[in-house]
């Protein structure tokens, strides 16, 4: 019995088009990886929230969700470069390969430098304290907290490009194993704090924003020099006229990106101005409990994107035809595994945070629905997003996070945390009731209009 499971395992692995084998290896290795990050995330939470308190921690995740917007300097530029790699490694062409890299790191180096300098001249005049809707005691402390988070954050808006590259490569759990050594030195300077200080949001800050900047450094210089020494940022490569073709698809990604991000990251601005920032650490808990979902849906999808990109390249429309049949059959796994995490919720939030605070019932039925819908939405999203074909994305994006905001606001003054997930689940299922629809007539090559640009 044990060499036939081996004997399966191995044809698993060993049978079928090389591009399926490639993405199989990646998702059963990002399933370890993903399992392990998982696991540390939740250790995380209950251990950040012993060290600084519940309202200190929504404080903290606020914060961190504002500073998350400036990722919209990257202007599309981290999945215009994931694409046109993609497509110059499929068509066999190093050089424009590694100029698309060098370009890359190049812009974006010159306008995060920039935005790091407009914010540290406008920082001493923002009232953080008003705007986290918290005591104003805690004004200059915030306004020191918001400049460390802020500058490791741009550090690692640059440094993180060596994941794009990698997983452009179709090396996605590779890119995904530098976020779970950042997560783990995360957790064990945290775990030290715990044992050393009183709670700091500074010494918070710091431990956040160290760990991940140095695996990003660390791992930049080691792939740079061995493994993708080929394609290794160089000045003689930075070439402004490439930043158009970088730009065309990428620009597209900004625009969406942005969208997206502004909709999930005003979800906590919302919360605390309306309910309190103890509030966001309830949503918080929720969120990351049943992101579990969201996270075991991206393990599969994330093989996929540059997959496709290939296969759209060399015209293996019946490999993606194949592929779409077993994303169908994973949403339907999904579904289950999600009712399964909303059947035992109660318990689990009993076990992982014990009482320091109270997740509702009806939160957590929303927050479930919400995550089915963004995993429909996900694993149909990819192909769109290989293929190149966003502009219906990019509209629908635009238009709903002008939507967003009133209609989270009304729902969270309704119905509070439940209310603004609400809201959320309401723009995921739109996206996941036309994601397939365009993903079928790509692949049928029945597109017209917006729908096949």
């Amino acid at each position: 019995m044990l060499k036939n499971i081996k004997l399966k395992i191995n044809s698993f692995f060993t049978q079928g088009h090389s591009r399926t084998l490639l993405a199989k290896k990646n998702i059963a290795a990002s399933l370890l990886i993903k399992g392990c990050s998982i696991a540390v995330s939740l250790a995380l939470v209950p251990l950040t929230i012993h060290y600084v308190n519940p309202t200190r921690y929504g404080i903290w995740l606020t914060l961190s969700s504002i500073i998350a917007w400036f990722g919209f300097f990257d202007i599309g530029f981290g999945n215009g470069l994931r694409n046109k790699f993609a497509e110059a490694l499929a068509s066999g062409q190093k050089e424009l390969a590694r100029t698309y890299v060098s370009t890359t790191y190049g812009i974006l180096s010159i306008v995060i430098t920039g935005v790091l300098l407009l914010f540290i001249s406008i920082n001493p005049f923002l009232h953080w304290a008003k705007i986290l809707n918290t005591s104003p005691e805690m004004s200059q402390e915030l306004t020191i907290v918001a400049l460390i988070v802020f500058s490791f954050f741009c550090i690692q808006f640059v440094l993180q490009l060596i994941t794009t590259v990698i997983i452009a490569d179709q090396k996605p759990a590779l890119a995904s194993f530098f976020g779970l050594l950042g997560s783990i030195i995360s957790l064990l300077i945290i775990f030290i704090l715990t044992k050393t200080t009183q709670g700091s949001l500074l010494y918070l800050a710091i431990a956040f924003g160290t760990s991940p900047a140095i695996v990003l450094l660390a791992s930049s210089i080691w792939f740079y020099s061995k493994q993708y020494k080929a394609y290794a940022p160089t000045f003689r490569l930075i070439k402004f006229k490439f930043a158009k073709p970088l730009m065309g698809l990428g620009l597209k990604f900004f625009i969406i990106q942005g969208s997206a991000v502004f909709i999930f990251e005003t979800t906590n601005i919302v919360i605390t101005q309306i309910l309190g920032p103890e509030n966001v650490t309830v949503y918080n808990i929720a969120f990351k409990y049943f992101s579990i979902a969201t996270m075991l849906c991206n393990i599969v999808a994330s093989p996929l994107w540059s997959a496709y990109t290939e296969a759209y390249v060399k015209g293996d429309f019946a490999w993606m035809k194949s592929i779409i049949n077993r994303v169908n059959q994973f949403w339907l796994v999904i579904i289950g595994f999600v009712i399964v995490l909303l059947a035992s919720s109660k318990y689990v939030y009993i076990l992982w945070i014990g009482h320091s605070v109270d997740v509702s019932w009806k939160i957590s039925i929303i927050m479930a629905l919400n995550v089915i819908a963004v995993a429909r939405f996900n694993l149909f999203i990819i192909i769109i997003n290989g293929i190149g074909k966003i502009k219906l994305q990019l509209i629908i994006n635009v238009i709903l996070s002008f939507i967003f905001i009133p209609m989270s606001v009304f729902l969270c003054r309704l119905y509070g945390v439940a209310g603004v997930i609400g809201a959320n689940f309401i723009i995921n299922s739109i996206y996941a009731v036309i994601a397939p629809v365009q993903t079928q007539k790509l692949l049928n090559k029945t597109a017209n209009g917006l729908w096949n640009q």
